[in-house]
């Protein structure tokens, strides 16, 4: 990928502005022509959204995406789409007990909701807010259930694949552990043990942070920095670690791209939450502060395991300083932001696994904008999308930290994002077609299941969007029109 450093904010805004008119059109068009009884859309064929019975993951992305249409544009329709759906819909989501998905559903609905509720944009009506607030405890611990406690006496929130299962993208549904901790909720066990959702939280931040991202240190033999693996298995009888694993990449020893995205999001978005915390003093046992960043990235801090947890037991205790907390996140990130500039190509746009087999028909393809009608491969416009905001996150994260080192590495990842933006608010990516429902395209969804279609005259999936890539494009769209225009600047907490 090759970074633009000459580009502006400002130069974005009118993408920006065309994205919004025709995220209007799509809405609307989904609004008017789906029908619920047939379930959540997921993604596209011929341009029209259609379902694909897996998990229930899509849902709150459709109503959150009028959400985040209302709040750059301020036009009432969306919200009141956003409002009623919400209300009439996602109850479901919030008591689902067999998917890790809480963060993506109730966050981009209730959240957002929450959000401009107490930025004043609506009026709480005296029962909005604690509706919604209700609900994102109530999400957040039926997420931090989803529990498995491995060798260390640490843990993961399991997949919906089972105990055995620590997927990736789950790191950027912990921000519904964070919201919850936030307002103040527990996870009630045997008992009336208080279970700490940041306890969860961090716990299943260091977990992912150890194994499912590699950091170039030997580990095996495909042991290459910044690289990520789908999923681990564990045998839930003595909480070993077994294997690297994936379900929706090419292989375990390659990286899924949208994997590599939900890492560099998810953990962004949680340097941001415990910077927010450490400068509101929130976090225990902090001492005085220090710099947010380390000085180096080291080997993260592994806290003890105690015989027994006393109740409201809190991780954040285990450590003298925010910088430890942050460590592993720090060094995961930094990895894995690196790994996603080498292995896309020069307009940021990666292919849809980095070990694909049929990259070694496309020649010098990193060294090219990528090309979503070649014959061998497709690219994953929604990893671009998700990993755009991280980027643009990641910057701001180190920017904030004040010193010349941090600095450069804020101005290289804010760079990265806006790179990818522009690309993404562009042909052929921005979907510009009235009869097309999709808002971006060349999204890929399960590639090894062959569930993307493949237009006639092509040989690969492309031309497609899907409900998390049109949604994450929205987030990234909201998230640069508020710092362009000196709004609050948008975050899930």
């Amino acid at each position: 990928m090759q970074i633009d450093n000459t580009l502006t904010l400002s130069q974005l805004k009118p993408k920006l502005e065309r994205l919004f008119q025709l995220s209007e059109q799509k809405i609307l068009a989904i609004e008017e022509n789906w029908e619920p009884k047939l379930g959540t859309p997921v993604f596209t064929v011929d341009g029209q959204y259609t379902t694909r019975g897996w998990t229930e993951w899509t849902q709150g992305f459709q109503f959150g995406s009028a959400l985040l249409q209302y709040d750059v544009t301020d036009d009432t329709r969306f919200l009141q789409i956003g409002q009623q759906q919400t209300v009439d819909k996602m109850a479901t989501h919030v008591s689902h007990v067999g998917v890790h998905d809480h963060g993506f559903n109730n966050i981009s609905t209730y959240g957002n909701l929450r959000r401009l509720i107490l930025e004043g944009r609506i009026p709480d009506d005296g029962w909005q807010n604690h509706f919604c607030e209700l609900a994102i405890k109530a999400s957040a611990a039926v997420q931090a259930s989803r529990w498995t406690t491995i060798h260390n006496g640490s843990g993961f929130i399991y997949s919906f694949n089972g105990p055995h299962s620590l997927f990736s993208d789950t790191i950027r549904s912990l921000r519904i552990l964070a919201a919850g901790h936030k307002l103040g909720h527990v996870l009630m066990g045997e008992g009336d043990q208080e279970i700490s959702l940041l306890t969860r939280l961090l716990q299943h931040s260091q977990t992912t942070a150890d194994y499912n991202v590699y950091y170039g240190e030997g580990r095996d033999a495909y042991d290459i920095r910044g690289r990520v693996v789908h999923e681990s298995v564990f045998n839930t009888n003595d909480g070993n670690y077994r294997c690297p694993s994936t379900q929706q990449g090419y292989s375990p020893f390659s990286t899924w791209t949208r994997g590599l995205a939900w890492i560099i999001t998810g953990y962004a978005e949680q340097l941001e939450f415990f910077a927010a915390q450490a400068d509101n003093n929130v976090l225990s046992n902090e001492g005085s502060r220090r710099s947010f960043v380390p000085n180096k990235v080291t080997q993260p801090l592994r806290p003890q395991v105690k015989n027994q947890a006393p109740k409201s037991a809190d991780k954040s205790s285990e450590f003298d300083s925010a910088d430890e907390i942050v460590a592993h996140m720090v060094k995961a990130v930094l990895a894995t932001a690196d790994f996603y500039i080498d292995n896309s190509a020069v307009n940021g746009i990666p292919y849809w696994d980095t070990g694909a087999p049929g990259l070694v028909q496309l020649d010098n393809y990193l060294d090219q904008p990528a090309d979503p009608y070649n014959k061998y491969e497709p690219v994953d416009s929604s990893a671009a999308a998700i990993a755009a905001q991280g980027f643009i996150r990641l910057g701001r994260y180190f920017e904030s930290r004040g010193t010349e080192d941090t600095a450069g590495l804020g101005s290289k990842y804010f760079q990265a994002g806006l790179t990818i933006a522009d690309t993404l608010l562009s042909t052929p990516y921005l979907s510009e077609s009235p009869d097309h429902q999709g808002l971006i395209l060349h999204s890929v969804y399960h590639r090894p299941n062959g569930w993307d279609h493949v237009p006639d005259g092509q040989s690969i999936p492309c031309g497609e969007s899907s409900m998390w890539g049109d949604y994450h494009a929205r987030e990234l769209g909201a998230l640069l029109w508020r710092l362009l225009e000196g709004k609050p600047y948008l975050t899930f907490f």
